[in-house]
């Protein structure tokens, strides 16, 4: 675990440090490294801040850890899709499944394909895993001014090398933290063309991340960063963002939080969404205070109860296809019942 100590906690003597096992005496390290005042008290959440990180130093990220962690991980809890080869190979994006295979050759084939294993709830299934979630965030609450976080969780990522994330936007606060391998990120404006509001109702709704429209020329607006390990980023809430993996296998940590604030732009998303998808009434506001929002939130409430949603969302949820334990990186399609 990587918990931030108290203020008031005495600094353990470098003997003591030494007789603990290593993830023990990280904690006695700060997570990030080169957080200086104004990433928290001006940049957080208004640009994409890059950061230093001690994470890919820890065991918890080991090739045998992860291999380790693969072999146990809840079916629900975890999705591996297969995707593209090309910026503009637009909606590939297949998932499927690893049943019966080892972590390590879960692994290898994720080193030998175009795939991309999402480890969700980290923190939910591993107790280390969300002993280092809270530290990281008692960390974040004592160098930005009034933030609090509702809830958070993290996930786990590993992709191939060349895998790609096509032009998407996420629905919550994002940190991304880089433990093995390089990468490519463009970060795009939080602001139409580049997102509309239709474009997150019907992401929160689906739950398709990537149901996104993009230009080519988005590009020459985009901030780009070339991503290694011991590197984190941070962007603001609706950015989109696209992810290019260069030629090597890439594990990253994956962040997701919520704040007061983001809860009520998400509850807005998901009632705006439900009136276009459910009812096909174009909303008109994106107002999160005010009559109508609580009108929004209570129609949400009660919709998010019936089987119209849980419908829509396993429809997006389909297997196709099977990893092949006999060659690394192929992949076998599943038959439709």
């Amino acid at each position: 675990m990587l918990k931030v100590p108290r203020r008031d906690s005495l600094k353990p003597s470098i003997n003591a440090v030494h007789q603990q096992n290593p993830i023990e005496a990280m904690t006695q390290q700060a997570i990030f490294t080169n957080f200086e005042h104004k990433h928290g008290s001006m940049l957080w959440g208004n640009q994409p801040i890059l950061l230093q990180h001690r994470l890919h130093q820890s065991p918890l990220f080991s090739r045998e850890t992860l291999a380790s962690l693969i072999e146990t991980y809840p079916r629900e809890h975890y999705n591996i899709f297969s995707m593209g080869a090309k910026t503009n190979d637009t909606w590939y994006w297949r998932q499927g499944d690893f049943k019966g295979l080892s972590g390590e050759e879960v692994i290898s084939a994720i080193s030998n394909g175009r795939l991309w294993l999402n480890l969700r709830k980290a923190n939910v299934v591993d107790r280390r895993y969300g002993d280092m979630l809270d530290g990281m965030f008692e960390e974040l609450a004592g160098r930005i001014p009034g933030f609090s976080s509702l809830r958070h969780e993290c996930g786990i990522l590993i992709s191939s090398p060349g895998a790609q994330v096509y032009y998407h936007v996420d629905l919550g606060g994002q940190m991304l933290f880089q433990i093995m391998g390089r990468k490519r990120l463009l970060f795009y404006p939080a602001a139409e063309p580049f997102i509309t509001g239709e474009s997150l109702e019907r992401t929160a709704i689906s739950t398709l991340a990537v149901d996104v429209p993009y230009a080519d020329w988005y590009d020459e607006y985009a901030k780009v960063y070339e991503f290694e390990p011991g590197q984190m980023v941070h962007w603001p809430l609706f950015a989109p963002h696209r992810v290019e993996n260069h030629d090597s296998l890439n594990v990253s940590l994956t962040v997701e939080f919520s704040t007061s604030s983001m809860r009520r732009a998400q509850i807005i998303n998901l009632a705006n969404g439900a009136l276009r998808a459910r009812f096909g009434w174009t909303p008109r506001s994106r107002a999160v205070t005010g009559p109508s929002f609580w009108a929004k939130a209570g129609m949400w409430a009660a919709l998010r109860k019936t089987s119209w949603l849980k419908k829509t969302r396993a429809a997006n949820a389909k297997i196709e296809f099977q990893l092949d334990r006999t060659v690394p990186g192929r992949i076998l399609d599943v038959t439709a019942a």
